[in-house]
């Protein structure tokens, strides 16, 4: 999917790349804030019907989690599930629909793939925290993952897209080395701090 709204790509499909990426970050947050908003609300029923959790041990919970996904990821274990976006949108649909349709469902996170187990940690801290900021958390996950899916603006030619594979089968081991590490050391800060 990264790959696929390039300005490579939409110049071929008739479509503006700024536009196109544009609506799909737009997506990206709408998603973000729409999981933010489930998570929130079901956190917010779960402490109606249940004794609450108080916030150091939400936050121990949740750092607890991070951990355990980080170990995981770093195992190289991969979560159930292939579903990707629907390509022939493609050539379906203009771009700021494809755009705007993609963005959501990424930025929603788990209707996709899911290429992280620290996703279940942002599943489990939107749950605990209030509202408000289970919907923040919404927000700027949509939007992180939305940034990874707009940096293709230099991609012009096909020996760029040939160079963004390549650089992304070269660094996904590092990145997730990076991501999982600094999970666990916010978690261990958290958790020490709480």
């Amino acid at each position: 999917m990264l790959t696929s709204i390039t300005p490579l790509g939409e110049r071929g499909r008739g479509q503006r790349w700024a536009t196109t990426s544009a609506w799909l970050m737009a997506g990206h947050l709408v998603g973000g804030l729409a999981l933010g908003a489930v998570l929130g609300g079901v956190g917010a029923v779960g402490r109606r019907l249940a004794a609450p959790v108080d916030e150091p041990m939400s936050t121990s919970i949740i750092g607890v989690v991070v951990m355990l996904a980080a170990g995981f990821d770093l195992a190289g274990r991969r979560l159930p599930g292939r579903r990707q976006v629907d390509e022939r949108w493609l050539t379906t649909y203009r771009g700021w629909v494809y755009g705007g349709g993609f963005g959501v469902q990424l930025g929603f996170g788990l209707v996709t793939v899911v290429n992280t187990a620290l996703v279940i940690a942002v599943l489990v801290a939107g749950v605990l925290l209030p509202f408000g900021d289970a919907v923040v958390l919404g927000v700027v996950y949509g939007g992180v993952r939305g940034l990874g899916a707009t940096a293709t603006g230099w991609v012009r030619s096909v020996a760029d897209v040939r160079r963004l594979h390549r650089w992304l089968d070269h660094s996904e081991r590092a990145a997730r080395w990076i991501v999982a590490g600094l999970g666990a050391a916010s978690a261990i800060v958290a958790v020490a701090l709480a």
